[in-house]
């Protein structure tokens, strides 16, 4: 930070001015970082629902299948 002793107003200005560019900046970051995460949320949530689906369909099919071995097995010893 260089200060002029000519104009110390200016040199309190320029920081500022620095000041307020580095708000402006992290605002900006805190908003893209705000909308990642939203959408990321969102994501997960669908990624959740589509894996509890996966899960039902699997157990359908397993349950499906030991039925088919069942009634093969019985038709085996009948």
């Amino acid at each position: 930070m260089r200060m002029n002793s000519s104009d110390p107003n200016a040199a309190t200005e320029l920081d500022l001015k620095r000041l307020e560019s580095q708000v402006d900046q992290l605002i900006q970051t805190i908003d893209r970082l705000s909308d990642e995460n939203r959408s990321l949320r969102g994501r997960q949530q669908e990624l959740m629902a589509e894996r509890a689906e996966l899960i039902e369909k699997t157990e359908l099919a397993r349950s499906r299948v030991e039925a088919m071995i069942s009634r093969l097995r019985a038709i085996e010893t009948g």
